[in-house]
């Protein structure tokens, strides 16, 4: 049975949180490969300014360039319309693997909600990856987990790693601002950033 990762996300633009989590996401659940897929569409950010789907692909990349077991994969960018997940995991499942899907702590609670949720769960195991610090957050945690494993039967995992408290979001506007991100990205995503422009940076006008 081969053990198959899948990690998604907007990846706008990717940084050392999204490199950590994906990292202890392959050793802690003992995965043979990953996919880290870059979303065209991301549903839930449809009214977000973002760049394009090709700056993003390859700006992930370059993020994960030299992580063995890593691959990332433009299957949702070829893909017309929106990407939902389940139609990921349809098309990468099989007879021989197991899918694991990675999601931060704020998917990981809407999971429910996302499109055919059944289908979902019966397709992988989701595993999730705390990116902030926040105790009030622990008891809706364990509650949601509860309701999953009864409504649908998986347990979801939990990866045991040290929150980076970094998010795209965070990085975009200090580079709006001209504020330094070379402590929050990898060195070729940020060069990368630079040299297109990308989310204000560089020259008057650029790219957000």
């Amino acid at each position: 049975m081969t053990r198959v990762g899948i990690y998604g996300g907007t990846f706008s633009p990717p940084h050392n949180g999204h490199v950590a989590a994906a990292k202890a996401f392959m050793e802690q659940m003992w995965l043979d490969f990953l996919f880290v897929i870059p979303a065209a569409v991301p549903p839930h950010k449809a009214g977000e300014n973002i760049v394009s789907a090709e700056h993003r692909f390859r700006m992930t990349q370059l993020a994960f360039q030299g992580v063995e077991g890593v691959y990332v994969s433009d299957l949702e960018l070829r893909r017309e319309g929106k990407s939902y997940t389940v139609d990921t995991l349809r098309e990468l499942s099989g007879p021989e693997k197991r899918l694991f899907l990675l999601c931060g702590t704020d998917m990981m609670l809407s999971m429910d909600t996302w499109h055919e949720p059944e289908e979902l769960f019966r397709l992988c195991y989701p595993v999730y990856a705390r990116r902030e610090k926040d105790p009030l957050l622990d008891k809706q945690i364990l509650q949601k987990i509860a309701f999953y494993q009864e409504k649908y039967g998986k347990v979801v995992r939990k990866i045991q790693m040290e929150p980076l408290e970094i998010s795209s979001t965070m990085v975009r506007k200090k580079i709006a601002a001209g504020e330094p991100v070379s402590s929050f990205i990898p060195p070729l995503v940020e060069q990368y950033i630079f040299d297109n422009h990308l989310y204000g940076s560089g020259i008057e006008g650029g790219e957000k």
